[in-house]
Protein backbone atom coordinates (compact mmCIF):
# COMPACT_ATOMS: atom_id res chain seq x y z
CA UNK A 1 0.00 0.00 0.00
CA UNK A 2 2.91 2.37 0.70
CA UNK A 3 3.94 2.52 -2.96
CA UNK A 4 0.34 3.21 -4.02
CA UNK A 5 -0.06 5.93 -1.38
CA UNK A 6 3.17 7.72 -2.26
CA UNK A 7 2.47 7.55 -5.99
CA UNK A 8 -0.97 9.08 -5.44
CA UNK A 9 0.48 11.91 -3.36
CA UNK A 10 3.51 12.65 -5.56
CA UNK A 11 2.42 11.60 -9.07
CA UNK A 12 -1.38 11.49 -8.94
CA UNK A 13 -1.48 7.83 -10.01
CA UNK A 14 -2.04 4.57 -8.14
CA UNK A 15 0.49 2.40 -9.91
CA UNK A 16 3.88 2.63 -11.58
CA UNK A 17 4.84 1.28 -14.97
CA UNK A 18 7.77 -0.60 -13.44
CA UNK A 19 8.93 -1.80 -10.03
CA UNK A 20 12.61 -2.68 -9.69
CA UNK A 21 13.80 -4.55 -6.59
CA UNK A 22 16.80 -6.63 -5.61
CA UNK A 23 16.29 -10.34 -5.03
CA UNK A 24 18.37 -12.58 -2.80
CA UNK A 25 15.91 -14.72 -0.90
CA UNK A 26 13.31 -12.26 -2.08
CA UNK A 27 11.63 -10.59 0.91
CA UNK A 28 12.29 -7.02 -0.28
CA UNK A 29 10.96 -7.69 -3.77
CA UNK A 30 7.98 -9.66 -2.44
CA UNK A 31 6.91 -6.65 -0.40
CA UNK A 32 7.41 -4.20 -3.25
CA UNK A 33 5.55 -6.38 -5.76
CA UNK A 34 2.74 -7.67 -3.53
CA UNK A 35 -0.06 -5.23 -4.38
CA UNK A 36 0.79 -5.33 -8.09
CA UNK A 37 1.25 -9.06 -8.75
CA UNK A 38 -2.06 -9.42 -10.59
CA UNK A 39 -1.79 -6.12 -12.45
CA UNK A 40 -0.04 -7.03 -15.68
CA UNK A 41 0.31 -3.35 -16.61
CA UNK A 42 2.95 -3.07 -13.87
CA UNK A 43 6.19 -4.62 -15.06
CA UNK A 44 8.23 -6.33 -12.35
CA UNK A 45 12.01 -6.33 -12.57
CA UNK A 46 13.91 -8.60 -10.18
CA UNK A 47 17.61 -7.90 -9.81
CA UNK A 48 20.05 -10.62 -8.83
CA UNK A 49 23.71 -10.41 -7.89
CA UNK A 50 26.02 -11.56 -10.68
CA UNK A 51 29.06 -11.08 -8.43
CA UNK A 52 32.19 -11.15 -10.58
CA UNK A 53 30.12 -12.29 -13.57
CA UNK A 54 27.66 -15.10 -14.19
CA UNK A 55 30.27 -17.43 -15.71
CA UNK A 56 33.00 -16.50 -13.20
CA UNK A 57 32.10 -19.14 -10.62
CA UNK A 58 31.53 -16.28 -8.17
CA UNK A 59 27.91 -15.29 -8.64
CA UNK A 60 24.52 -15.51 -6.94
CA UNK A 61 22.41 -15.24 -10.12
CA UNK A 62 20.01 -18.05 -9.27
CA UNK A 63 17.65 -17.47 -12.20
CA UNK A 64 20.51 -18.14 -14.62
CA UNK A 65 22.53 -20.69 -12.65
CA UNK A 66 19.84 -22.42 -10.60
CA UNK A 67 17.82 -25.57 -11.11
CA UNK A 68 14.70 -26.74 -9.32
CA UNK A 69 15.54 -28.01 -5.87
CA UNK A 70 14.46 -28.09 -2.24
CA UNK A 71 15.80 -25.70 0.40
CA UNK A 72 14.26 -24.93 3.79
CA UNK A 73 11.42 -27.29 2.88
CA UNK A 74 10.42 -25.35 -0.24
CA UNK A 75 10.72 -26.24 -3.90
CA UNK A 76 12.37 -23.36 -5.72
CA UNK A 77 15.30 -22.44 -7.96
CA UNK A 78 18.55 -23.32 -6.29
CA UNK A 79 22.25 -23.15 -7.14
CA UNK A 80 23.36 -26.76 -6.76
CA UNK A 81 25.62 -29.48 -8.07
CA UNK A 82 24.42 -32.32 -10.32
CA UNK A 83 23.76 -34.45 -7.23
CA UNK A 84 21.77 -31.72 -5.46
CA UNK A 85 24.39 -30.29 -3.11
CA UNK A 86 24.05 -26.54 -2.60
CA UNK A 87 26.86 -24.54 -4.21
CA UNK A 88 28.46 -21.50 -2.66
CA UNK A 89 27.03 -18.22 -3.99
CA UNK A 90 29.02 -14.99 -4.11
CA UNK A 91 28.10 -11.33 -4.04
CA UNK A 92 29.78 -8.25 -2.62
CA UNK A 93 26.41 -7.74 -0.93
CA UNK A 94 25.80 -10.03 2.04
CA UNK A 95 22.03 -9.70 1.60
CA UNK A 96 22.14 -11.07 -1.96
CA UNK A 97 24.69 -13.81 -1.25
CA UNK A 98 22.12 -16.63 -1.20
CA UNK A 99 22.02 -19.86 -3.25
CA UNK A 100 18.32 -19.70 -4.10
CA UNK A 101 15.27 -17.51 -4.43
CA UNK A 102 11.96 -17.73 -2.63
CA UNK A 103 9.30 -19.90 -4.29
CA UNK A 104 7.28 -16.82 -5.28
CA UNK A 105 10.22 -15.45 -7.24
CA UNK A 106 10.92 -18.82 -8.85
CA UNK A 107 7.30 -18.76 -10.06
CA UNK A 108 7.59 -15.15 -11.29
CA UNK A 109 10.71 -16.14 -13.23
CA UNK A 110 9.35 -19.39 -14.68
CA UNK A 111 6.02 -17.79 -15.66
CA UNK A 112 7.68 -14.74 -17.21
CA UNK A 113 5.74 -12.39 -14.91
CA UNK A 114 8.99 -10.78 -13.76
CA UNK A 115 12.03 -9.92 -15.81
CA UNK A 116 15.20 -11.03 -14.05
CA UNK A 117 18.38 -9.00 -14.53
CA UNK A 118 21.82 -9.91 -13.21
CA UNK A 119 24.05 -7.07 -12.01
CA UNK A 120 27.77 -7.42 -11.24
CA UNK A 121 29.50 -6.10 -8.15
CA UNK A 122 31.14 -3.38 -10.26
CA UNK A 123 27.84 -2.20 -11.75
CA UNK A 124 26.18 -2.12 -8.32
CA UNK A 125 29.02 -0.27 -6.61
CA UNK A 126 29.18 2.37 -9.35
CA UNK A 127 25.42 2.96 -9.18
CA UNK A 128 25.54 3.15 -5.39
CA UNK A 129 28.31 5.75 -5.55
CA UNK A 130 26.37 7.68 -8.19
CA UNK A 131 23.38 7.99 -5.83
CA UNK A 132 25.74 9.13 -3.06
CA UNK A 133 27.19 11.84 -5.27
CA UNK A 134 23.92 13.03 -6.85
CA UNK A 135 21.53 12.82 -3.90
CA UNK A 136 23.65 12.39 -0.78
CA UNK A 137 21.96 9.04 -0.10
CA UNK A 138 24.14 6.04 0.71
CA UNK A 139 22.19 2.99 -0.48
CA UNK A 140 22.65 -0.49 0.90
CA UNK A 141 24.68 -2.48 -1.61
CA UNK A 142 21.64 -4.72 -2.10
CA UNK A 143 19.67 -1.66 -3.24
CA UNK A 144 22.58 -0.52 -5.39
CA UNK A 145 21.94 -3.61 -7.53
CA UNK A 146 18.40 -2.35 -8.23
CA UNK A 147 19.78 1.11 -9.03
CA UNK A 148 22.22 -0.44 -11.50
CA UNK A 149 19.34 -2.22 -13.24
CA UNK A 150 17.57 1.14 -13.50
CA UNK A 151 20.70 2.59 -15.11
CA UNK A 152 20.95 -0.37 -17.50
CA UNK A 153 17.34 -0.36 -18.75
CA UNK A 154 15.77 2.08 -21.19
CA UNK A 155 12.51 3.74 -20.18
CA UNK A 156 10.17 6.22 -21.85
CA UNK A 157 10.07 9.75 -20.42
CA UNK A 158 6.48 9.27 -19.23
CA UNK A 159 7.23 5.97 -17.43
CA UNK A 160 6.86 5.93 -13.67
CA UNK A 161 9.56 3.68 -12.26
CA UNK A 162 9.77 2.66 -8.61
CA UNK A 163 13.20 1.47 -7.45
CA UNK A 164 13.03 -0.15 -4.04
CA UNK A 165 15.78 1.17 -1.77
CA UNK A 166 15.53 -1.54 0.83
CA UNK A 167 18.14 -0.41 3.29
CA UNK A 168 20.59 2.22 4.30
CA UNK A 169 24.21 2.00 3.35
CA UNK A 170 25.92 2.98 6.58
CA UNK A 171 26.38 -0.75 7.25
CA UNK A 172 28.23 -0.93 3.92
CA UNK A 173 30.48 2.11 4.33
CA UNK A 174 33.59 0.01 4.89
CA UNK A 175 32.90 -1.90 1.65
CA UNK A 176 32.33 1.33 -0.31
CA UNK A 177 35.53 2.87 1.13
CA UNK A 178 37.60 -0.21 0.33
CA UNK A 179 36.10 -0.68 -3.15
CA UNK A 180 36.67 2.95 -4.22
CA UNK A 181 39.95 3.28 -2.29
CA UNK A 182 38.68 6.36 -0.44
Amino acid sequence: EEIKNQLMVHEGVEKPNYIIACVGGGSNAAGAYYHFLNDLEVKLIAVEAAGHGIESGESAATSVLGKEGIIHGSKTLLMQTQDGQITEPYSISAGLDYPGVGPMHAHLYKSGRAEFISITDDEAMKSGMKLCQLEGIIPAIESAHALAAFDKKTFQSQDIVVVSLSGRGDKDLETYIKYFDL
